[in-house]
């Protein structure tokens, strides 16, 4: 399994359409949630993936303090093919060390799902609000400092 991290303007044409595809087939096929996925914050953002001779299997986003949150670098759109494989676990370490080392963050927010908590929690993540609905879906956020 190979690790990129890569601007929007570093993407093929090939990697962005898995990317998009692997996002809507989760977070809107999946998970039955129509939303406007495409946000422009994509422009904005590193994009740190794993992909195989099968394609890509995981990814997630990592934007500077002030794109998404005013006070805190931000990592969203944290999404696998194939759970329990420990790619989530190694796709958010990359993000975190990129929003680290890239970003120099201080300090990263997240919106997670809710039963995403204890993942987010095992990196070093504490819930920083009282849960809300984003797109019918129950969700907190999260800060790593």
């Amino acid at each position: 399994m190979e690790l990129i991290c890569r601007s929007f303007e570093e993407l093929s044409v090939r990697e962005l359409y898995e990317i998009l595809k692997l996002r809507v087939d989760v977070f809107v096929v999946e998970q039955n949630c129509p939303y406007e996925e495409l946000d422009r914050r994509d422009f904005q953002a590193m994009h740190i993936f794993m992909k195989d001779e099968d394609g890509i299997e995981a990814y997630l986003r990592v934007m500077e303090r002030g794109v998404q949150f005013e006070d805190a670098a931000a990592i969203g759109r944290v999404v696998v093919r194939r759970r329990r494989q420990g790619y989530g676990t190694a796709l958010l370490a990359a993000g975190i060390k990129c929003a680290e080392t890239k970003m120099n963050a201080k300090r990263i927010r997240l919106e997670a799902q809710t039963y995403a908590v204890k993942f987010y929690e095992n990196a070093g993540f504490q819930i920083c609000s009282e849960p809300f609905l984003e797109d019918g879906i129950p969700h907190v956020q999260m800060m790593r400092q």
